[in-house]
Parts: C-alpha cells; sequence; structure tokens
C-alpha cells in the first residue's frame, strides 16, 4: 500500500429535526467540494434553544480526506 497522507477539518453541521440529521448534512455538504473523503469523527453534540424548546441540534465533526498537496 503506498503511503497517503489526510487532512483533518471541522465542520458544524445543523438540523432542525436530529443530531443524524445534523450530521448528514455536514458530511453531504462537505462531499461536494472535497473529495475522498474517508472518516467522520463526531465530536460534540449540542442544541440551541428558543423560548424554553430546542430550535436546532448541532453535531461537530472532525472529518478526514485525502491530502493531494497545494495549500
Amino acid at each position: 500500500m503506498a503511503d497517503s497522507v489526510y487532512k483533518v477539518i471541522e465542520l458544524v453541521g445543523t438540523s432542525s429535526s436530529s443530531w443524524e440529521d445534523a450530521t448528514a448534512s455536514a458530511v453531504a455538504t462537505a462531499s461536494q467540494s472535497l473529495r475522498d473523503l474517508r472518516v467522520a469523527e463526531v465530536t460534540q453534540l449540542d442544541v440551541t434553544i428558543e423560548n424554553g424548546k430546542v430550535a436546532a441540534y448541532r453535531a461537530k465533526l472532525s472529518v478526514s480526506f485525502k491530502y493531494e498537496g497545494g495549500g
């Protein structure tokens, strides 16, 4: 197997319905501009609250993808 390098970035996905949807949204959006996504690790889950009720679910992710050089 050839040596590879992977870059890790942090993303936050949001959803009005669930943490799972927030995670899926972040990965789907990242996959539109990043190639060769490898692993997404959920590092934090939280919610925003408005008027005493959950308004949005947020999932913070560390996402890795194959690094191909450049800036």
